[in-house]
């Protein structure tokens, strides 16, 4: 990784920021909301799991090495790989940033 690399990621690029989050989708009793992070033309997989309780929010983050050229794509998958993530884990996946 060079050092422009680096900077890229400590201060922000345009060829990689963080698109806006989607609405929740919820799944036996989590929330899973997708945020795809858009590399250049495409968008990596990626997003939150979260339980509500009140207040109170537990949340992870997961992201996933699957890109794709349309942003929904991304989205759908992202819903799709959160909710696998939650049958595999439960609620364990609220415990640490394993996902």
């Amino acid at each position: 990784m060079g050092l422009g690399s680096i900077f890229a990621k400590l201060f922000g690029s345009s060829s990689s920021t963080a698109s806006t989050a989607e609405a929740p989708v919820e799944y036996k009793g989590l929330y899973v909301i997708a945020e795809p992070i858009q590399e250049g033309g495409q968008y990596r997989t990626a997003g939150f799991i979260e339980k509500r309780d009140g207040d109170e929010v537990q949340r992870t983050r997961f992201i996933r090495a699957d890109n794709h050229t349309d942003r929904d794509a991304a989205v759908n998958h992202a819903i799709m790989k959160g909710k696998q993530i939650i049958d595999e884990q439960g609620e364990s996946v609220l415990s640490g940033d394993h996902a």
